[in-house]
């Protein structure tokens, strides 16, 4: 909370918390994923989008049509933080495209292609 003249609060973990029972995304990552969502459906490129939260990761997964496989999938994996970073960007065969510590930069392949489907 903020009070006249105060600087933002700092929160504080209940003692004896529990670890999260699901990762999740924070509101500007899903800002970030939906806004590229979005510009890629005004594109014709995508139609549909699912996602799924797990005790390990986030996922959201964005489709050409609903029944087929996802052509564009990204993770969020907080356990992969101190090592090769958790966002991770996979294509539509599996493969890992992108991966590193900020999301920007995961997502830079699909901006580039987004760029290439507004000017073709």
């Amino acid at each position: 909370m903020l009070g006249k003249g105060s600087g933002p609060a700092n929160i504080v973990a209940f003692p004896g918390g529990r670890a999260p029972q699901q990762v999740g995304f924070d509101r500007t990552e899903l800002a970030k994923i939906l806004d590229l969502y979005g510009r890629m459906v005004a594109a014709g490129e995508w139609r549909d989008y699912a996602m799924d939260f797990t005790k390990e990761c986030a996922v959201f997964a964005a489709f050409r049509r609903a029944a087929e496989f996802p052509q564009m999938r990204v993770e969020k994996r907080p356990s992969l933080r101190n090592r090769q970073g958790m966002w991770a960007l996979f294509g539509e065969q599996g493969q890992v495209l992108k991966r590193g510590h900020e999301l920007a930069g995961v997502l830079a392949p699909v901006e580039r292609r987004l760029v290439k489907a507004v000017d073709g």
